[in-house]
C-alpha cells in the first residue's frame, strides 16, 4: 500500500529539524510549489527570461526563512507572500520606481488565469491564455496587480492593502475595476464568454 503524501506542515517541521546538509523535506516542498512561483514570478516580473532566477531565489529565502516561519498561515500562504515582495523589490530594482505608485506600466503575465486544458482543448486554451495575456498586458499595475494577488493567490483585501500601501476601499475599488475591465475586453476582443476564464466574483 503506498503511503499517503506527506503534507506541507509536515514538510516544514521535518526540514526545520534538519541536520546541516540534510535538505531532501525542504526540495520535495520545493518541487511541490515550482511551478506555480515560477509561473507568478513570470507574470509578475513580465520576464520569462527572469522568471527561474527570481523562483530560486525565492526558494532560498523561504529555506534561510525557516526558522522565523511561525505557521501563523500556510506554507502555500507564506511563500506567496515572499513571492510577491520578492519579485515587487526586482521590478524596483529594474524599473527605478516606488511600489506604491503602482500605477506605472510593469507587472504582467497570468497564464494561470486560464484552466488547465486538456489534451483535446489544448490548442484552443493556448490561443484563450494568449488573449488573456495580452488583455493583462494592457491594464495599468494599479489595477493588474490587486486582480492577480486576490483571484490567482487569493490574498485577502486587507493583505492587499498592506502589500500595496494603499486603502482598503481602494483595493476593493481597484479589484472590482479591474474585473469589469477585463471581462469587457475579453468579451469584445475573444468574441466569446469569459466566464471561463476570468477571476471569480464574490
Amino acid at each position: 500500500m503506498s503511503e499517503e503524501p506527506r503534507t506541507d506542515e509536515e514538510l516544514v517541521a521535518e526540514a526545520s529539524e534538519a541536520p546541516d546538509g540534510d535538505i531532501r523535506a525542504f526540495e520535495t516542498l520545493v518541487e511541490r510549489h515550482k511551478e506555480r512561483i515560477v509561473a507568478n514570478c513570470r507574470y509578475l516580473s513580465r520576464s520569462p527570461a527572469d522568471a527561474e532566477d527570481l523562483a530560486q531565489e525565492v526558494f532560498v529565502k523561504a529555506f534561510f526563512g525557516l526558522p522565523r516561519f511561525e505557521a501563523r498561515s500556510s506554507f502555500k500562504t507564506w511563500l506567496q507572500r515572499i513571492k510577491v515582495n520578492h519579485s515587487l523589490n526586482h521590478l524596483k530594482k529594474q524599473e527605478g520606481k516606488t511600489f506604491v505608485g503602482i500605477d506605472d506600466p510593469g507587472v504582467g503575465h497570468a497564464d494561470e488565469m486560464v484552466v488547465q486544458p486538456t489534451a483535446e482543448r489544448a490548442a484552443r486554451a493556448r490561443d484563450a491564455r494568449e488573449q488573456i495575456d495580452e488583455i493583462l498586458d494592457s491594464m495599468s499595475d494599479s489595477l493588474r496587480v490587486p486582480l492577480i494577488m486576490r483571484d490567482l493567490d487569493q490574498f485577502s483585501y486587507q493583505e492587499i492593502a498592506d502589500t500595496l500601501g494603499i486603502g482598503l476601499s481602494a483595493v476593493k475599488m481597484r479589484i472590482k475595476r479591474a474585473r469589469e475591465e477585463f471581462r469587457e475586453r475579453y468579451t469584445e476582443d475573444a468574441g466569446r464568454p469569459p466566464a471561463s476564464v476570468t477571476p471569480s466574483e464574490e
